[in-house]
C-alpha cells in the first residue's frame, strides 16, 4: 500500500491523481481536515472527467492524521510499503518558526520513526530548492550545493533543511529514501495560498516586479517524477525539479496577459520594498496580523538564482514541461 502524506496540499493532491492512474498499488492519503479534504476533492473532479473521477477518487482511502501526532500516524501506516512524504508548513514569517520546526522537523521525523519501525521499502520526501546554498566559486545550484548554516537562511529553509537532516538520518539507519527538491510550484485549483495566489493577486493588479529569478516547475511534473524515481533504484540521493528559471517580471507579465490583466509596467527598487516589509513588519507584530512581504523574503525577490536540472533529465531521460505551457494551463482554470 502507498501512504500519501498532506494529501489536500497542491502536490498531494496532483501526485493522488499520478497514482490512481498509474499504479496498481492501493493508496491512502491523510487529511487534516474535512473542508481541505472536500477542496481537494473539487481540484480532484475539476481536473478529471466524471468517469475518470468516480473512478480514481474511489481508489482512495482516506484517514484523519496529522503528521505531528503519532497515534493516528501510526493507523496511518498499517500495512504501508511505500510512503510520499508531501505535508509540510510553508512560512517566511519569523513568528512562525516554531511552528515551521514542529511540522519540517518533528513532523518528518516521525515520518522517518514510523518508516523505519514499519519497514517501509520506499520514501520519497517533498523538501525545497530553499535548502540549497551556493558552494564558494559556483554560480549555478546543483544537488552538490551543500546547506550554509552560516548563510542568511529563512526559517522556511532552516526548518525544511531540518527536516532533510531526518531523512537523511533514516538513509544511515537502512531507509530506502530519495529527496526531490522542487522549485515554485505551479498547479491549477489553489490560488488562495502559496504560489497559486500569484493568479489571484496579478487579477486585482500587480503595478511592479522586482528583479530576481529562481526556478519554476510545473505540478504535474513534479509527481510524474517523483513516481518515476520510486520505480528506480535511486534512493539515498537528492534531485532537484526545476524546468526553467525564469524572472518575476517574465512570470507577472505572462500571467498578465493569459488572464487579461493589467501587466505590472516597471521595476521597484530594494529600498522601497523593504521599508513597505519593514512598515508591514511593524504593524503585524502590534495587530498580530501576518505581513504580506515578510522581511525575509525581500532579498530573494532580488536575487538572480539557476538552478540546474540535469540530474534528473539524465537520471531518467525525461523532460520537463515549458513553463509557458503550464502558466497557459493554469490560467485556463483561473479564468474558470
Amino acid at each position: 500500500m502507498i501512504l500519501v502524506t498532506g494529501g489536500t496540499g497542491l502536490v498531494g493532491v496532483y501526485l493522488l491523481m499520478e497514482l490512481a492512474k498509474n499504479s496498481a498499488l492501493p493508496i491512502r492519503a491523510t487529511y487534516r481536515s474535512l473542508s481541505k479534504k472536500a477542496a481537494a476533492e473539487q481540484v480532484f473532479k475539476t481536473c478529471n472527467t466524471n468517469t475518470d473521477f468516480f473512478e480514481h477518487w474511489k481508489r482512495i482511502e482516506w484517514i484523519q492524521a496529522d503528521i505531528t501526532e503519532i497515534p493516528a500516524l501510526e493507523k496511518a501506516f498499517d500495512g504501508v510499503t511505500q510512503v510520499y512524504h508531501c505535508a509540510g508548513f510553508i512560512s517566511w514569517n519569523v513568528s512562525d518558526f516554531d511552528q515551521l520546526k514542529k511540522v519540517n522537523i518533528e513532523g518528518t521525523a516521525n515520518m522517518v520513526n514510523l518508516s523505519l519501525s514499519k519497514k517501509v521499502e520506499k520514501f520519497c520526501h517533498v523538501s525545497s530548492i530553499a535548502t540549497l546554498n551556493l558552494n564558494p566559486g559556483e554560480t549555478i545550484f546543483t544537488e552538490a550545493s551543500q546547506w550554509n548554516p552560516e548563510a542568511e537562511n529563512s526559517v522556511y529553509a532552516i526548518s525544511k533543511f531540518g527536516g532533510e537532516m531526518e531523512v537523511q538520518r533514516g538513509m544511515q539507519e537502512g531507509l530506502p529514501a530519495v529527496i526531490v527538491n522542487p522549485g515554485v510550484i505551479i498547479g491549477a485549483g489553489f490560488y488562495a495560498s502559496g504560489s497559486g495566489e500569484l493568479f489571484a493577486k496579478v487579477a486585482k493588479g500587480v503595478p511592479f516586479y522586482t528583479t530576481g529569478k529562481t526556478g519554476y516547475v510545473g505540478v504535474w511534473d513534479v509527481v510524474k517524477l517523483m513516481h518515476a524515481l520510486m520505480k528506480t533504484d535511486k534512493f539515498g540521493e537528492r534531485f532537484i525539479l526545476v524546468s526553467e528559471n525564469i524572472t518575476g517580471e517574465y512570470v507577472l507579465k505572462t500571467i498578465a496577459k493569459l488572464i487579461n490583466a493589467k501587466p505590472a509596467k516597471r521595476s521597484i527598487a530594494k529600498k522601497w520594498v523593504l521599508m513597505y516589509a519593514y512598515m508591514q513588519h511593524f504593524f503585524s507584530v502590534i495587530l498580530n496580523i501576518k505581513p504580506s512581504i515578510p522581511l525575509e523574503l525581500v532579498d530573494s525577490l532580488y536575487t538572480a538564482s539557476v538552478y540546474e536540472n540535469k540530474k534528473i533529465v539524465n537520471g531518467l531521460n525525461l523532460s520537463f514541461e515549458k513553463m509557458d505551457v503550464v502558466f497557459k494551463r493554469v490560467a485556463l482554470d483561473f479564468l474558470k
